[in-house]
């Protein structure tokens, strides 16, 4: 991947000057990616003498409590000192990491809308960023943010000034929005840069382990309840989808990312073409979207659920009852499917 000289220049030039307070922030429900690009980031930042604060809207999931420098982040739902917001307000720059618009922030939007006057930087892989940073960093076509800080602090510093603990975090966010090197945008710059983390010590199998082989029971018996009992298939067996309301998730002990990687399992199925994920929060309900080649998610996730993402992975939300959204779905699904959306 090719990197902007002239923001790189920006950002260098940003970065030499003498010790600031920077924050970073990513997305709420944050992913390994999110996690994994803030940590890494955040490192080299402290590294340059920086004063750094790392802040996410919500809990990350458990399976991720591991990572090296992960009991640093804030979270700002838990935050009852206010660190985060005092941190916020005195920020001469704001890292974004991994999300596109502010509005991914949800509830620590208004705080980052208040400081009007720190510099905001995008380091991002989704489509259709909002304007409004000083300095972004959008590729699209990266396979990750982790991938993309790989190539920030490749540029920057060189391969050399990637520690082991930042190695592992930045594989992790690699690893896992890529489903474990199974989905789209697997170029041999990413590969190459899987190669450059191994030559600086990490272990593969143990991080593996770690993130997929780290599940409660609970999870384990809500995966088999969603896919028995949720999964419905519709448009001749090419689209399916599964919905969970909050008082089946309690019947499962559910915990922050349980039902990470359920939208995807239904493509699973040889002839699937998109699957959807309805999951039931308190004030609405979050869908998550996941498709096959050429069904664009994003597409529909922009125009049926006011949200967006990639081609293949999409989301976006709800404020109708359950039922309200499922059959919502299915007549979108129908209409899209009538435009070409689905295909031959």
């Amino acid at each position: 991947m090719t990197l902007s000289a002239e923001h790189v220049g920006r950002l260098r030039e940003l970065l030499a000057q003498p010790r600031q307070r920077f924050v970073i922030v990513a997305h709420t429900n944050p992913d390994g990616d999110a996690v994994g690009s803030s940590l890494a980031w955040a490192e080299v930042l402290r590294g340059m003498g920086h004063e750094v604060t790392c802040i996410v809207p919500n809990k990350y999931p458990y399976f991720l409590d591991w990572m090296p420098g992960i009991e640093r982040i804030i979270v700002f739902k838990n935050d009852a000192e206010g660190a985060a917001a005092r941190a916020i307000g005195q920020a001469d720059a704001i890292f974004c990491l991994d999300f596109n618009a502010v509005s991914r922030l949800e509830i620590l939007r208004d705080t980052i809308a208040a400081n009007t006057t720190a510099r905001r930087i995008l380091i991002d892989h989704h489509l259709s960023p909002d304007e409004g940073f000083d300095l972004s960093f959008s590729y699209p076509d990266a396979s990750s943010t982790c991938y993309i800080v790989f190539c920030l602090i490749e540029t920057l510093f060189g391969v050399g000034s990637i520690s082991l603990p930042m190695a592992e975090v930045l594989y992790v966010g690699m690893m896992t929005d890529t489903g474990n090197f199974a989905f789209s945008s697997l170029t041999p710059g990413l590969f190459r840069a899987v190669a450059a983390l191994v030559e600086r010590g990490i272990h593969i199998p143990t991080i593996h382990n770690n993130v997929y082989n780290a599940y409660t029971e609970g999870r384990a018996r809500l995966f088999g309840y969603a896919i028995d009992r949720k999964m419905q298939l519709i448009e001749n067996g090419t689209v399916a989808y599964m919905s969970l309301m909050e008082h089946e998730m309690r019947r499962f002990q559910f915990q922050q990312g349980d039902s990470e990687g359920f939208v995807n399992y239904a493509l699973t199925i040889k002839k699937m073409k998109m699957s959807a994920m309805f999951l039931a929060h308190r004030k609405f309900i979050r869908v998550s979207l996941r498709s096959r080649g050429d069904v664009d998610v994003n597409l529909f996730a922009r125009k049926y659920f006011n949200g967006g993402g990639h081609k293949n992975a999409a989301g976006g939300k709800s404020f109708l009852s359950m039922q309200e959204t499922i059959d919502h779905y299915i007549r979108s699904v129908r209409e899209f499917a009538e435009e070409g959306g689905l295909g031959a």
